[in-house]
């Protein structure tokens, strides 16, 4: 049956009734025997091969429901222990002919949004202001397919900015960006491209103009989705680097994206290729038939069509299309992470390249554990992780 059915009661309620007792009851004990034998790669432990089948089931059950109703979105601050939230300004005095043509398509505009305060142990919830010179912020767009997920520190994903913000003394701060999610039939239609690169303008804007931080010593970072805004933010800011139509901030100092989704067509589906290869991966359904568009796809292009991902640089900068004309001259120092059997690995590569072709192999540090699934540092107990937060660390001391 068609998503469309399962999101309406009572087809809601016997679809997760029955995926609860089939989980109890069948899922669990099949896998935990299955693995006790044989498992998808070998160097994987029997906890390990279960904490990323369990990944994989509550993804899937997770598109059913949409965007969780309790998380925090960009309508309100919520508050909570530890919690820093801020309101940031909306920034259309910021947006060129290109991205205003984009956002009347859409029907969205720029608008005010939070954002919120993540901080080194032992350190104030928030930066002083002025900031203190020379000192370093990360601007932290959160994954979630573009669809799910939040920037507040109850999410799940905090893990992430928690961890960047304990690597260096010089960068003992990040702001998280609570951007808009996409979504469309059968859920409601809105917040397709490029809301989300406006939401991302307005927490850039914001540091700079609001917070007094020089673009030099701001490392914009995202995991998957939020991989695919900070480098189209970056693109943003480096290819109206000096516009005499809009007076932007210029570019950051520091890229970092983490299993970034770098493109949004087809280009890289193709037999043998990790998005049909790597099948065991946590989002390994995500390419289940090739033939059809994935929903957070649609999502995110929303009345572009599937077609925008062919040729948009700031919706699939890494396609093989012919008609994707994507350059990275300009960009700043990169961190790329990527794992080894992750269904995006492909268009990561040829991310890398592009970037090295464009920028040389010193500007551009990637990182590929062999057997690590996708955006594998949102895990706490992913045993890649730890290895690569000490690559992280060691190139933002080195730069």
């Amino acid at each position: 049956m068609s998503l469309a059915l399962w999101i309406k009661q009572p087809w809601k309620t016997f679809y997760l009734t029955f995926h609860i007792f089939t989980f109890v009851f069948v899922f669990l004990p099949v896998h935990a025997v299955k693995f006790l034998f044989t498992r998808p790669r070998p160097t994987w432990s029997w906890r390990h091969a279960m904490r990323v089948a369990l990944t994989r089931r509550l993804g899937s059950i997770a598109t059913v429901l949409g965007k969780v109703p309790f998380d925090p979105d960009y309508r309100a601050i919520k508050p909570g222990p530890g919690v820093e939230g801020v309101w940031m300004d909306r920034v259309p005095h910021l947006m060129n002919a290109e991205l205003k043509i984009w956002s009347s398509v859409a029907n969205v505009t720029s608008i005010r949004i939070p954002g919120y305060w993540y901080a080194r142990t032992g350190s104030n919830s928030k930066p002083p202001t002025p900031t203190i010179a020379g000192q370093k912020v990360f601007l932290f767009i959160h994954g979630g397919g573009f669809t799910q997920l939040s920037a507040h520190p109850r999410s799940p994903i905090s893990v992430i900015p928690r961890s960047l913000v304990e690597l260096t003394d010089d960068a003992p701060y990040a702001l998280a960006v609570e951007y808009r999610l996409s979504s469309t039939y059968p859920f409601a239609e809105k917040h397709s491209f490029p809301a989300a690169l406006l939401d991302a303008l307005t927490g850039y804007n914001f540091l700079v103009n609001t917070m007094g931080y020089d673009p030099s010593d701001i490392i914009v970072a995202g995991d998957s989705a939020g991989g695919n805004i900070a480098l189209a933010l970056t693109r943003y800011l480096v290819e109206n680097k000096g516009s005499t139509e809009i007076s932007l901030p210029g570019p950051p100092g520091h890229l970092l994206v983490s299993s970034p989704v770098t493109d949004m067509s087809n280009s890289h589906v193709t037999p043998g290729s990790s998005a049909l290869a790597n099948d065991k991966d946590i989002i390994g359904d995500f390419y289940n038939n090739p033939h059809d568009t994935p929903y957070r796809v649609l999502a995110y292009v929303g009345p572009f069509g599937a077609g925008i991902a062919s040729c948009n640089r700031y919706v699939s900068p890494a396609s093989l299309s012919p008609l994707m004309q994507s350059r990275f001259i300009g960009f700043p120092r990169t961190f790329i992470i990527a794992g080894g059997m992750e269904v995006f690995r492909d268009q990561i590569r040829s991310l890398r390249d592009k970037m090295v072709r464009d920028m040389g192999e010193a500007q551009v540090a990637y990182y590929e554990p062999a057997d690590a699934v996708h955006d594998y540092i949102f895990f706490p107990w992913h045993p890649d992780r730890p290895a690569t937060l000490k690559a992280i660390q060691e190139w933002l001391v080195s730069g």
